[in-house]
């Protein structure tokens, strides 16, 4: 009950924000607009200030570091292999490198392979 009552009471605000409104701008025009830019350009200012003294000098997280020097070595990888595409086309025999497989961290464990059970007998 008290909702309504209170979602009425800003719908009759609004309808009298608006009428108010439309009256100033039919009866006195030029000032309506020259406080309309004076309130935008006042917003401005505020929002300029806060972040200009806040927000612009926050210091990066972490996060966000590890993020770019992954970025970048993955821009620095894959730059590689479009030159080498671009160059395959112009120059049709090349030398290619030998590239060396990095070892696996993997490893196969020597069991009880020579012992085989015996399943006719249980």
């Amino acid at each position: 009950m008290i909702r309504n009552k209170f979602s009425v009471l800003i719908y009759i605000i609004i309808g009298l924000a608006v009428i108010g409104l439309v009256s100033q701008l039919f009866t006195n025009t030029t000032s309506f607009i020259t406080s309309i830019f004076t309130m935008i350009g006042f917003g401005l200012a505020v929002f300029a200030v806060i972040y200009f003294v806040f927000l612009r000098k926050r210091a990066p997280s972490s996060d966000m570091k590890k993020y770019k020097q992954a970025v970048k070595q993955s821009k620095s990888k894959y730059k590689d292999t479009k030159k080498q595409t671009q160059t395959k086309h112009t120059q049709p025999m090349q030398i290619k490198k030998k590239t060396h497989k990095r070892a696996s961290h993997l490893r196969v464990i020597d069991g009880n392979k020579h012992k085989r059970k015996n399943r006719a007998t249980f």
